[in-house]
């Protein structure tokens, strides 16, 4: 029973287990902090008094309080210190021998009550609970960094995993004010699953040479409302790091071709080209994300004639699927949406005119700016009237080459795809799973909700396209997105 009492003890020194001590500490435990390095225990407790007294200095945290959060840290020496702890946390190197050797050890020390939980954020817990006596009380509680900051805690349960140490791991995290979901042990958890699409479609993007880096991540960042580009993103996590959790979620899955590692990032690995800690990765630090690319230069000409079919969501800022999906615009004899999956090209040859195509936008009336892909064949004065038309509505316009699904409706899509697939295979519930998504990665929705919002109809036309024009199983949509949708067009009916 984990009461507010109970002592806490934390595995791990580095930014990830001095967090979490600083966490359980602010909730009132004692806590024991264990490094195999010496003296780094004590030098962790010392930052995390420096952090709290800047929260002090902030007015965010009183004096009283930050001394009593300070007092209740301690350095263990070794192991055998630990014997008193009710829960230990483990977060040392992501090195499956590593962890099942301090729980083998931690179980000869401890009691048979003692929860065991690893901070992995990929290695399976049925693996590292494996060699461990009395496996039933080893789970996963996988916090995110910083962990203090972050609301998230993803509880992971094993073969063995007992339900009452599941609930008391998701009642304890209630208590230190995150956001518990719960989860099997599968490759990735919820998290690191669903989110490859995100990091996997623009490194496709930058490997095909469809935009320059900024132009991705602005896509992405402006039009899809996430918090951050991917590109620039995997820099700030660390391209070591990223590249590292998307082999083992590659790898887990037996080489799923959804998962499928990226050349580039590899060699920027190589190269140790390691992003933000280096100075240099897909970005040359310190950089302005807001900066690095150009958008098209003012068009002179605009439209003699322009007739807009359906509620177009690009006019008139309502934000519904039809009004995404299926409305058009001509302006004059240039065919203007939003892309479905197909090339503009494409698209051009089977309307016999010019067409311009329009990538996915999260908030037609905050979005700075807008996505365009032209068909080959489009004269510059076709495509200049688009631009001249998006400009005059006070958008910026960024160009890429014609590219099926575009950028943000093609990363959207998958990641719903992705997320159907966790929560068919019971990885984990489908609110959890988009809880987990807008709180552990600030997506601006769950995938889940997301998918059914532009209507799962749309989502499934587009990854059929995908998958027809690369003939590749990566761009497979799962059977419960295929359900969804007759479900959604017999609802319709």
């Amino acid at each position: 029973m984990l009461t507010p009492q109970s002592v806490i003890a934390v595995i791990g020194s580095g930014t990830m287990g001095a967090g979490i001590a600083q966490v359980a500490a602010q909730a009132g435990h004692p806590v024991k902090i264990y490094d195999i390095q010496p003296g780094a225990a004590s030098r962790a407790i010392d930052n995390i008094a420096t952090v709290l007294s800047a929260r002090v200095a902030k007015g965010k945290l009183t004096e009283i309080d930050k001394n009593a959060t300070v007092r209740r840290l301690s350095a263990a020496n070794s192991l055998n210190e630990l014997a008193d702890a009710a829960l230990v946390i483990e977060a040392a190197a992501e090195q499956i021998d590593i962890k099942q050797a301090i729980f083998r050890d931690l179980a000869a020390v401890c009691s048979a009550q003692t929860i065991f939980a690893s901070n992995t954020s990929s290695i399976s817990i049925t693996a590292i609970a494996s060699g461990v006596e009395h496996p039933h009380r080893v789970a996963g509680m996988h916090f995110f960094n910083p962990a203090p900051v972050m609301k998230l805690v993803e509880v992971v349960s094993g073969l063995e995993t007992a339900p009452a140490v599941l609930e008391g791991l998701t009642t304890l995290a209630l208590r230190w004010g995150k956001q518990p979901v719960r989860c099997h042990s599968t490759p990735g958890f919820i998290v690191n699953r669903v989110a490859r699409p995100f990091y996997s479609e623009a490194w496709r993007a930058l490997e095909e040479n469809i935009a320059p880096a900024g132009v991705i991540d602005a896509a992405l960042r402006d039009c899809g409302g996430f918090p951050m580009g991917p590109l620039a993103l995997t820099d700030l996590i660390g391209q070591d790091v990223n590249f590292a959790v998307t082999c083992s979620v590659f790898n887990g899955f037996w080489q799923e071709r959804r998962f499928l590692p990226s050349l580039i990032q590899q060699e920027l690995v190589l190269g140790k080209r390691l992003g933000k800690k280096t100075g240099q990765g897909v970005y040359r630090w310190p950089f302005n994300e807001a900066l690095p690319y150009l958008p098209a230069e003012p068009a002179m000409a605009g439209a003699k004639q322009i007739c807009c079919h359906g509620r177009a969501a690009w006019l008139n800022n309502h934000s519904s699927s039809d009004s995404v999906t299926e409305s058009s615009l001509e302006l004059d004899d240039v065919w203007v949406q939003v892309t479905q999956g197909e090339t503009a090209t494409q698209l051009a040859k089977r309307l016999q005119r010019p067409v311009v195509l329009l990538d996915l936008v999260n908030d037609w009336q905050r979005s700075p700016l807008v996505v365009l892909a032209a068909a080959a064949h489009n004269r510059p004065e076709d495509t200049g009237k688009v631009i001249h038309f998006f400009q005059q509505q006070g958008k910026q316009v960024l160009m890429i080459n014609d590219y099926p699904g575009m950028l943000v409706w093609r990363t959207v899509a998958m990641l719903a795809n992705e997320a159907t697939d966790a929560a068919q295979k019971g990885v984990a519930s489908e609110q959890d799973i988009d809880t987990a998504m807008r709180l552990g990665v600030n997506y601006p929705h769950g995938p889940l909700a997301w998918g059914a919002e532009l209507g799962w109809q749309h989502v499934l036309r587009l990854l059929e396209n995908l998958q027809q024009h690369y003939g590749e199983e990566r761009y497979r949509p799962t059977s419960l997105l295929r359900q969804r949708t007759l479900l959604e067009t017999q609802h319709e009916h």
